[in-house]
């Protein structure tokens, strides 16, 4: 009977030695080793060379990670080059926030849409970077010999730490790249990561919304899909090459490579790789994970967030102005709220708890076979078992202080910016005054240097902040938010100011609101810039919104630490857990989870079927625009022009027979990180950007479904129908490679059967 356990084992967690070409986020170093002969056979053209190399030009090489901070660890979307001049395709929503900070009621990119037809008149971004890798180097020998098993979680991290940091700085080259180690098959293994970042980073192009963002929230994470979900940048560097901070004198990058684009379009079965940075996925996460994500986890967001999205539409469908200002934060909000519904059905739909549980009664029994597994393995399961029931006790109540307390008001997040000022202006104790006068005064003097410092940066803060900002609208989300708080969190976990609050205000959040709005210098721009201008400590102190804000941080830190003493028994168990997995199933070839390295995974262009009787083609055309069209509804009006475009079938070269195809699916295993990533054929051409995923496959990032998961793609051929023939901006399409195939010759002697 353990025999054939043993051999069930086996046939659960993963057939030997065969890895579906579908799943799988590889690291592109390996790509001779692990992936080209199957890659071969599936159609790629390409050389491993032409792939990945640290020596000479590669696909890497076009690939850019994409930030708001100059030396990331991790990138919010992807980017390519497509052009010698340093253009850059990503995604709309990638651009969103950028689009939207750009954009006034009178110059409105998000409703109109922003083109330059010249380089002067390319839009800098403050904050923007493109990373790009330079070589990636497996460290993981040199890791492991500063560890050993007798270490806690914090010395080991400690550890690891500190020995990466020589790696760091070794490979910096005195700060000319910025060096990243990366944790892979938690904690079994280290990589490094060289790159470069550049600093210079413009608008471009980004077409309206009512194409960019076409379906809006109702067809997010749906197919079919009609979506344009492209923005163009140009990444750009000092004279000489170099990275550089925004300059006039700036000049397009020239790039190791870029690739260029297919006209040929895409059919069914054809091979597909997507090159990018996906954030993070959990594919090892056991059945106790999938269980406190469901029960304890998703809720509390889902609710609130749902909440939230509900408040600030009301004030975005009265106001054009509000409408503007909350776009971006509205958009991130609502795709992971949406997100979350879609992966809790997933999840449950798919039964994924219950496949884990067979992996894991497999795992259990191949430990129980031999003693030195058991001495090593055989706690694992129930630590992660034990380590997810203690954090679902305190989850809720965490969740609630973090999102509908300290974040759920945008005045109580400003508010807590101003805790650090507060430490500052702090009289000095007599004890802690140095007895000598001249040494007093020297220290408040420095005490005073740091006060203007920090009210200097808070004052650009607070700029930032009102720039994007609705008084009303954040008034009544924090009535909202502190009337979902009261009732969801235990009173002994809740901040005494709350719920004497709800005693003061006889239950009613919106008095209470009113309250915090008329009293507190955070709910305007020109309170909290008068009171910087001459400070108060008491004031600061007495703030309702300060005093709000201080409260729930501090029960923020009394719930966090049971959650994070949980989350760190967790840690040794999950290493130890995959460690196990990979012991058990030697010729099995793992891929490791996501966490914002890049990677390549390939595939096919695919159909599926979506249930029962329910089958979706692989591509969609221009006359799903048309179906879809409802002036009435934001999110599916048809411009103007492109329905005209639509109706005279005026669709250039970018069409085939009168039709235009705008998306289409491929088989490619890809997470959040992966959006703007490009789609590439067996030539090593671009034939569309990555977008989306489907909404039957949302437990993806748990576990990857192979007959529904699909990755939703924009076709490049209605890129370069918008920015050509919508658009007009022919500049742009005079920068690229343009490649189609030229037909076939028929041959004579079939011609004359």
């Amino acid at each position: 009977m353990k025999k054939l356990l043993f051999i069930l084992a086996f046939f659960v967690l993963g057939v030997v030695g065969r890895t579906m070409a579908d799943e799988g986020m590889w690291l592109p170093m390996f790509v001779e080793r692990l992936n080209y002969v199957d890659m071969q056979k599936s159609g790629l053209k390409l050389t491993a060379e032409e792939i990945y190399s640290v020596n000479n030009s590669s696909l890497k090489d076009a690939i850019a990670g994409l930030s708001t901070s100059s030396t990331p660890s991790g990138y919010f979307c992807t980017g390519e080059i497509v052009s010698d001049q340093g253009l850059m395709f990503t995604n709309h929503h990638c651009g969103y926030d950028i689009i939207q900070k750009h954009s006034t009621v009178d110059h409105d990119y998000l409703s109109n849409g922003f083109w330059a037809m010249s380089k002067d008149e390319e839009l800098p971004n403050e904050a923007l970077t493109a990373s790009f890798l330079i070589s990636m180097q497996d460290i993981t020998d040199s890791v492991m010999v500063a560890v050993n098993d007798t270490m806690s979680a914090q010395e080991r991290s400690a550890a690891i730490r500190k020995i990466s940091g020589k790696f760091k700085d070794a490979a910096s080259q005195e700060g000319k790249y910025h060096v990243v180690v990366k944790s892979f098959f938690e904690g079994n293994e280290y990589y490094l990561f060289i790159y470069e970042v550049y600093r210079d980073v413009r608008l471009v192009g980004a077409p309206p919304s009512d194409i960019g963002k076409f379906g809006g929230d109702t067809d997010n994470w749906m197919w079919p899909r009609h979506t344009g979900d492209f923005s163009i940048f140009r990444v750009y560097t000092a004279p000489d090459g170099s990275p550089a901070d925004y300059s006039p004198e700036n000049v397009p990058l020239k790039p190791k490579h870029y690739l260029p684009i297919s006209l040929d379009g895409v059919k069914k079965d054809d091979f597909a790789m997507i090159w990018g940075f996906p954030g993070s996925t959990d594919r090892y996460l056991t059945s106790f994970g999938v269980d406190f994500n469901i029960e304890s986890q998703y809720p509390a967001i889902i609710e609130l967030f749902g909440k939230k999205l509900e408040t600030w539409k009301e004030f975005m469908d009265a106001d054009q102005k509000v409408k503007i200002q909350y776009a971006s934060k509205y958009a991130v909000t609502a795709n992971t709220w949406k997100y979350l519904i879609g992966q809790t059905r997933g999840l449950k739909k798919l039964d994924v708890s219950g496949k884990k549980m067979e992996s894991e009664s497999a795992f259990s029994n191949w430990v129980d076979q031999d003693e030195l597994r058991r001495e090593k393995y055989g706690k694992v399961l129930t630590t992660m078992q034990n380590g997810y029931t203690t954090m679902s006790e305190t989850i809720k109540p965490l969740l609630y202080t973090s999102i509908a307390g300290m974040s759920g008001a945008e005045i109580t997040g400003l508010a807590l910016e101003f805790s650090a000022l507060q430490g500052l202006m702090q009289p000095v104790s007599k004890k802690d005054k140095p007895k000598d006068k001249d040494m007093a005064a020297k220290q408040e003097q420095e005490r005073q240097k740091q006060i203007a410092t920090a009210i200097e940066g808070l004052k650009e803060s607070v700029k930032e902040h009102f720039k994007d900002y609705h008084a009303p609208a954040d008034q009544k989300c924090l009535a909202v938010m502190m009337g979902l708080y009261y009732n969801n969190v235990p009173i002994n976990m809740q901040p005494a100011l709350v719920y004497q609050s709800f005693n003061q205000f006889r239950g009613d959040f919106g008095a209470y609101a009113q309250y915090v709005f008329e009293k507190s210098i955070f709910a305007s721009e020109e309170k909290v810039n008068a009171f910087l201008n001459s400070p108060n400590l008491k004031m600061l102190e007495n703030d309702p919104a300060f005093e709000l804000s201080t409260g729930f941080m501090s029960k923020m830190m009394e719930v966090a630490g049971g959650f994070q003493a949980a989350q760190g028994s967790l840690s040794t168990a999950k290493r130890l857990y995959i460690a196990g997995l990979r012991e058990m199933q030697p010729d099995r070839v793992f891929y490791p989870d996501a966490n914002s390295t890049m990677r390549m995974t390939y595939g096919s262009v695919q159909d599926y079927m979506a249930a029962d009787a329910i089958h979706y083609n692989y591509y969609t055309t221009m006359n799903g625009i048309v179906e879809k069209e409802d002036p009435t509804n934001d999110e599916f009006i048809v411009p103007e022009k492109l329905m005209k475009l639509i109706e005279t079938r005026d669709f250039g070269p970018y069409g085939v027979d009168g039709i235009l195809n705008v998306c289409f699916l491929s088989s490619n295993d890809i997470t959040g990180g992966n959006s703007g990533s490009p789609v590439i054929n067996g030539n090593g051409e671009l034939i569309g950007i990555a977008f989306d995923g489907n909404w039957e496959a949302m437990s993806g990032d748990i576990a990857y479904e192979t007959d529904l998961q699909r990755t939703i793609n924009v076709d490049i051929r209605y890129v370069l129908f918008i920015i050509d023939k919508f658009a007009g901006a022919t500049n742009l399409i005079d920068e690229l490679e343009i490649r189609k195939a030229e037909p076939k010759p028929i041959r004579i002697e079939a011609a004359a059967l």
